[in-house]
């Protein structure tokens, strides 16, 4: 029920107290600290492209439209320090459509909050107007990798210990088994980010001869997820002369000893596919890399049931939103219909 009397906050008191809220959810397992941090994030830039000083509530359909193209616009940082911007890739120089959806939904949240909490009269983001294509594309058209462009990725990956040493780099600098492990596991087994970076080598173990990951998901949901052989033999290599000898218990550290941030993983993805033929390769992200993992096991007749446990998640619909349409998938299956198959002879 909304507060009777309207609390005219401006837009940075409202962000505090709303990042607050969220970071308070973390210590319940209703959210995940990375996710708060995202929301954090998120919020702290709706403050500066809105204007610390204004009433929340002043807010109009049209302000919003101008925030979420201002966002749209903006250099996405991570992409800049890997190198050039695709320009084949939807959004340009600035955010991806991937980014441009994430804060969209932070500050519908925030919005919905402040409807409830009495901070605003009407919600605002029910009068934007902005389409998707005005900025950018909420989301690409498919961030799955098709069989083709992942099986480069992974070759490359797969390739990367035999690479001869880079002159000038000692032989404790080189990273490339470290960087295949971060690849064949987004892609064969499609974690979240949080999750791989997350990732201790006491988190990896071998029952009955099968090499598990268990991992520490989101709400404190874990799951022991079976690794491919060929992943589980590039990890037992990492593990043995590839991760650097130091106390931190980190599966994933740079060559100085430090855990890996999240950043860190596109960077890698990024020189891995700079390796692949040009012809098999996409630009791709954390994220695409985990639906590419959904749309293969499905698109292989994999158990629904066993994707989501691979995924971590809770409910089976949410598949759905991972599952991306893969070129020549309906002419495969008409070819291979169950009704026609072992016709009696005439």
């Amino acid at each position: 029920m909304r507060p009777a009397e309207l609390d005219r906050v401006t837009v940075e008191e409202a962000a505090g107290r709303y990042v607050e809220l969220v970071r308070a959810k973390t210590l319940t397992g209703a959210l995940s600290p990375a996710t708060a941090e995202v929301y954090a994030r998120d919020v702290a830039t709706l403050v500066e492209l809105a204007g610390a000083e204004v009433v929340l509530d002043d807010l109009s359909g049209a302000d919003v439209d101008a925030i979420l193209l201002a966002f749209a616009r903006r250099p996405d940082g991570r992409r800049a320090a890997a190198g050039p911007a695709d320009p084949a890739q939807p959004g340009g120089a600035g955010q991806s459509p991937s980014s441009q959806a994430r804060f969209r939904r932070s500050i519908s949240a925030l919005f919905k909050h402040a409807t409830l909490a009495g901070w605003v009269q009407l919600n605002p983001m029910t009068r934007a107007t902005v389409t998707a294509r005005e900025r950018g594309g909420l989301r690409a058209e498919r961030r799955a990798l098709t069989r083709e462009q992942a099986q480069g990725l992974i070759g490359a990956a797969r390739e990367l210990p035999e690479q001869p040493q880079e002159r000038g780099k000692r032989r404790d600098q080189r990273m490339e088994l470290r960087d295949a492990v971060i690849v064949l596991l987004l892609a064969t087994v499609g974690p979240r980010v949080s999750e791989l970076v997350r990732a201790n080598v006491e988190d990896f173990f071998t029952n009955d001869g099968v090499r598990y990951w268990r991992i520490f998901g989101k709400g404190g949901r874990t799951r022991d997820v079976p690794l491919p052989g060929d992943v589980a033999e590039v990890l037992q290599e990492y593990l043995v002369r590839g991760r650097p000898q130091v106390a931190d218990k980190a599966l994933l550290l740079s060559w100085r000893g430090r855990r890996l941030a999240r950043g860190d993983v596109q960077a890698v993805i990024d020189r891995v596919q700079a390796r692949v033929p040009a012809d098999q390769r996409r630009t791709v992200t954390p994220h695409g890399l985990r639906h590419t993992t959904a749309t293969h096991l499905l698109a292989d007749a994999v158990d629904m049931d066993a994707v989501r446990r691979v995924l971590g998640h809770s409910d089976l619909s949410t598949l759905g939103r991972y599952r991306d349409e893969l070129p020549g998938e309906l002419e495969v299956a008409m070819r291979a219909h169950p009704l026609l198959r072992d016709r009696p002879a005439r």
